[in-house]
């Protein structure tokens, strides 16, 4: 198994942070995330609050992939597991989200998986650049 942990520091509160991680429309807003795919998608929620169980179908360049949202404690941990993914298996990532003093937020994010062909040190530089930027774009929100 392969992995990645990266921080993010926001002014942004938890609460603020959380609604944008369980509306699906707003990760093109924010993340690198080129778009949601609606059709694809299951169990989104039409207010904006998807929940456990929402399979969330993202296109990033010409790749759709498909994650569903596997645990929620509302304001701090949002949990995922990969369900379609070219390049990898076995993913399941957490994104934990934590208060700090100044009333902003520190965010982890982090994953575990297994590359499915070649070039996995490929995979893993790029996943790790990428969530880098997943993290980031979170904390400053939508553009």
């Amino acid at each position: 198994m392969r992995s990645y942990d990266v921080i993010a520091e926001s002014a942004a509160s938890p609460a603020r942070l959380w609604a944008l991680l369980l509306n699906a429309r707003s990760w093109p807003d924010w993340s690198r995330v080129d778009a949601l795919e609606a059709a694809a998608s299951q169990g989104l929620s039409a207010d904006g609050r998807d929940g456990v169980g929402a399979i969330r179908a993202f296109r990033t360049g010409k790749m759709v992939t498909k994650e569903r949202i596997t645990a929620l404690e509302p304001e701090s941990r949002f949990a995922y597991e990969g369900v379609e993914n070219p390049t990898m298996a076995d993913y399941q990532a957490v994104v934990e989200l934590l208060e700090t003093p100044g009333g902003g937020t520190r965010i982890r994010w982090r994953g575990t998986y297994r590359a499915r062909r070649g070039g996995a040190w490929f995979l893993e530089w790029y996943l790790r650049r990428f969530m880098r930027d997943m993290a980031a774009g979170l904390a400053a929100g939508p553009r």
